[in-house]
Formats: structure tokens, C-alpha cells, sequence
């Protein structure tokens, strides 16, 4: 009985060792991947914020007489699209992401567009409830940026921990854990604007 005894406890002890390394490593990557969606939910959010904005502000620029009508066309051709991109987080591939970064910067290039119309308007520039549109639009701007960076960190860690030894093994053996995509800068992001200020 002692001998029969003695194989079924290291059995055991091996057993109870496998669990406890694969069960730890699996839930820290549910948890670490959570983390990612739920910033990215942020990031959604975010850009939701922005889109809900830019419909007040367009009806506000709308009521002013004589605007220009293809710019407001812009906009609002820009927000649709910008808003009918749908992402699954937790399955994002390079492609949906580039996607839906261009539609964004599509949105980000008609409403700056727009807000350099406006100059042309003082009684525009100086309604209350576009300046505060406007001042809401500027901070919103500033949040989506941090959200950016927040999912991007969340995705980071995520990632860091799948391809780290024993990691990558074991998580290939228990589930289907697949690297996550970051938001990366726009294309020619990195090559600052020529300014060329005239004066007359």
C-alpha cells in the first residue's frame, strides 16, 4: 500500500503544480485582456462624445445665414461614416484599426475645416452656445488622446504578458489568446507642419 501510496502523491503534487501555474497564467490574461476592452470601450466612448458634440455644433452653424453649405455637408458626410465603423475589442485586427483611424481623421480634418470657416463669421464666433460647443470639442480632443494612450498601455501589458516564457506556451495550450492591435499615429504624424506666416 505504501508503494502504491507514494506515486499517487507525486501525482497529485505534479497535478496541483500544472493547475496552479496554468489556472494563475490563464486568469491574468482574462484579466489583462478585460483591462484592454474595457479601454477601448473608453476610447469608444471618447470618440461618441466628440460625435454628439459635433451634431450640436453643426445645428448651431446650420442657423447661421449664407454658411457655407458644402463645408457643413463635409461634416456631417464625415461624422456618418466616422460613426459607422463598429470594432469588435477583443478581436481587432490591423486593418479594422487603420479603418477606423481614417475615418476619425476624416472627421478630425472636415470639422477643423469647419472651424477655420467660421472665422469668416463674427456673429457666429461670438454665440455663446458655439463658443461653448466649440470649448467642449477642445476637451474632448484632450480626453480621446488619453484614452488613446490609455488603451494603448492596456494593450501593451496584454501583449507583454502572451509572449512572455512560460506564458506563451501554456496560454497556446489553454485558450485562444491573440495579440491585440494599438492605435499608432496617422501617417506622416511624425514630420511637423510647414508654417509660413506672411506678413503684410
Amino acid at each position: 500500500m505504501k508503494k502504491l501510496l507514494i506515486p499517487i502523491l507525486v501525482i497529485v503534487v505534479i497535478v496541483g503544480v500544472l493547475y496552479m501555474l496554468s489556472a494563475g497564467r490563464y486568469n491574468q490574461a482574462i484579466t489583462l485582456q478585460e483591462d484592454a476592452i474595457t479601454a477601448w470601450s473608453n476610447v469608444e466612448s471618447a470618440y461618441q462624445r466628440r460625435s454628439d458634440l459635433i451634431g450640436n455644433l453643426v445645428k448651431t452653424v446650420q442657423g447661421a445665414a449664407d454658411f457655407e453649405r458644402s463645408t457643413l455637408k463635409e461634416v456631417i458626410e464625415a461624422r456618418s461614416k466616422a460613426t459607422s465603423i463598429n470594432i469588435d475589442p477583443s478581436n481587432i485586427t490591423p486593418d479594422q484599426m487603420a479603418q477606423f483611424q481614417q475615418a476619425q481623421s476624416g472627421l478630425t480634418s472636415a470639422l477643423s475645416r469647419l472651424l477655420v470657416t467660421v472665422e469668416r463669421y463674427p456673429d457666429l464666433k461670438a454665440n455663446q452656445n458655439f463658443l461653448n460647443l466649440q470649448t467642449q470639442l477642445e476637451g474632448t480632443e484632450n480626453r480621446i488622446n488619453v484614452e488613446r494612450n490609455r488603451y494603448n498601455e492596456s494593450v501593451g501589458s496584454y501583449n507583454k504578458y502572451l509572449r512572455k516564457f512560460p506564458n506563451n506556451i501554456i496560454l497556446n495550450i489553454l485558450g485562444d489568446f491573440e495579440k491585440m492591435t494599438r492605435f499608432e499615429a496617422d501617417e506622416g504624424a511624425e514630420k511637423a507642419p510647414d508654417v509660413d506666416f506672411e506678413f503684410k
